[in-house]
């Protein structure tokens, strides 16, 4: 289960899609309000990304999964963790950090959420998008950024002002960490400036056995621009820490 970024959509794994499905079942839902997913009434709440998961599971008739996101997706991984920790074989945390956001970063997420209800995504491309590529794929890989792009412009306001507020309010995780029962693969992009090297190892610092993996000349959206290096990370860690790759 491959949960995705801000203020992307299900679209962003299909690198995994079609990299993992050769050796496991990959599920990849578009998280509540993105894609083709419904946002709903509810109050902004990564706690219910998390149950939408466990409700997919249960739909899908499993039991247990290796459940792993990037970015928000990993926000939404390490609820999860706290709600349904029955529910995991594994986990996979991606470009993402466990810290809350501090004041600073609440109240910009709070802006965006206002500039994008009023006035649509632009405010995205020119603050958001910038900073969800690594340097190299700006500079070398026009149609990754040409991509991404239309993702982040298809975003709809209402699920992206939902989901910043949802982040905004989200707990410490490292508590949850460090009670996994369960092993854990952290990937980085080598250029990510959004959750650095730094924010990996500090998660792997908090789990025993917490593994890190650092994606080369790639950002925050490591799956997206360098799939096959994630893809492969992947694949060693379902084969090594698990006895095998779930199907």
């Amino acid at each position: 289960m491959l949960l995705h970024a801000f203020p992307l959509s299900s679209a962003m794994w299909l690198a995994q899609r079609e990299g993992l499905a050769r050796v496991c079942r990959v599920i990849t839902p578009d998280l509540r309000g993105f894609g083709g997913s419904r946002l709903g009434e509810d109050e902004p709440s990564l706690d219910l990304m998390a149950d939408d998961v466990a409700r997919l599971l249960d739909e899908e008739g499993i039991d247990r999964a290796v459940v792993g996101g990037l970015s928000m997706g990993g926000y939404v991984t390490m609820a999860f963790c706290r709600r349904h920790p029955d529910r995991v074989l594994g986990v996979i945390l991606a470009d993402t950090k466990a810290g809350a956001d501090p004041p600073a970063a609440r109240d910009n997420r709070e802006r965006i959420a206002q500039a994008v209800l009023s006035g649509g995504n632009e405010v995205l491309v020119t603050e958001v998008l910038p900073a969800l590529i690594g340097r190299t794929t700006r500079e070398r890989r026009a149609m990754v950024f040409g991509r991404v792009k239309g993702l982040v412009q298809s975003a709809p306001p209402g699920a992206v002002a939902w989901a910043q507020r949802a982040m905004a309010a989200r707990p410490d995780s490292f508590e949850t960490l460090s009670g996994l029962k369960v092993p854990l693969l952290i990937i980085v992009g080598d250029e990510d400036e959004l959750s650095p090297p730094s924010d990996a190892e500090a998660m792997a610092q908090a789990v025993p056995e917490g593994k890190v993996e650092i994606i080369p000349k790639a950002g925050h959206l490591s799956a997206v621009e360098q799939p096959e290096a994630f893809n492969t990370a992947v694949i060693e860690f379902l084969k090594a820490q698990l006895g095998g790759v779930p199907r």
